[in-house]
């Protein structure tokens, strides 16, 4: 590879993504033993096909709890994480459609209710991003899009999901380095993660009289489908080469936020975000 570069120049045709079709893969497996931290609980994982989803699911699953994973079309990718999932020993229910619409929410989580009885955790995950190199560029049909997909349905998902968690539940969101130091050319994608982050903080302090936390985990550059998906090759070809660490970061470097927040041993903490960004600074 050529001096900056750190993965080889590759596009995807369409968007979010497919996992299967990208050179290297993502690497999702957990890399410790399980020690059932989350021992006879129920997840959701909103895009929880690929990337950051995937490995998380599967994480959830090697520490004990049966998984719920909702996606938006990527059957192949849903599948194949369904699989992961029921290797490590616990069920997979594998739910399509878009969290961008309300009705759809509320079926996946009666779904999830009627294949497993109980939620205790819901990570917050699926988005879209569409790099335009002008705000002018965003149309309103893309703005809508993105907020409808990145923001309205974490919303959405919570509201269907509130009735079910008791005390000791936990929410997990998906912010972003971008919602801390901004992108020129995701103007939209950005605005929404800073909006999850007052989300998280205000969804925090309304349900903590609840025993429910609310957290968030704000990652860096990290190589999953919407990378390719999103980006010219040449761009792809030099994805996280500006971290101190200078590379992207691997999903599975990221699932472990998600477990801390998710189970008790982080029992104090609500209204906070983690930062697997390989060293950014700008982020606090």
């Amino acid at each position: 590879m050529s001096a900056g570069q750190t993965l080889p120049p590759q596009t995807q045709d369409t968007r979010p993504g497919h996992e299967t079709e990208m050179n290297p893969k993502p690497a999702y497996e957990p890399r410790f033993p399980g020690s059932g931290r989350l021992k006879d609980q129920v997840a959701i994982v909103t895009g929880g096909d690929s990337g950051i989803g995937r490995a998380v699911a599967i994480l959830f699953a090697r520490e004990g709890a049966d998984v719920a994973i909702l996606y938006l079309n990527e059957s192949e990718d849903a599948q194949e994480t369904r699989k992961l999932v029921e290797a490590e020993g616990h069920g997979c229910l594998a739910l399509a459609g878009d969290v961008g619409d309300p009705a759809f929410c509320r079926t996946a989580v009666e779904k999830v209710i009627g294949r497993f009885g109980r939620i205790n955790v819901l990570v917050n995950n699926a988005a879209e991003q569409h790099p335009q190199k002008q705000i002018g560029d965003i149309s309103p049909e893309q703005l809508e899009r993105t907020f409808r997909t990145n923001i309205f349905g974490y919303f959405f998902m919570t509201q269907a999901c509130m009735p079910h968690l008791n005390q000791g539940a936990a929410i997990i969101n998906t912010g972003s380095v971008t919602s801390y130091r901004g992108s020129s050319e995701l103007l939209d994608y950005s605005s929404t993660k800073g909006a999850i982050m007052a989300f998280t903080r205000s969804l925090a302090q309304a349900v903590v009289e609840k025993g429910i936390r609310v957290n968030g985990v704000a990652p860096g550059p990290i190589w999953t489908p919407l990378i390719p998906s999103t980006f010219p090759a040449e761009k792809v070809a030099s994805f996280g080469a500006n971290t101190p660490m200078k590379r992207p970061g691997q999903p599975n470097e990221v699932a472990p936020c998600y477990l801390f927040l998710a189970c008790e041993d982080s029992s104090y903490i609500t209204g906070a975000f983690l930062h697997p960004n390989g060293g950014d600074p700008t982020e606090s």
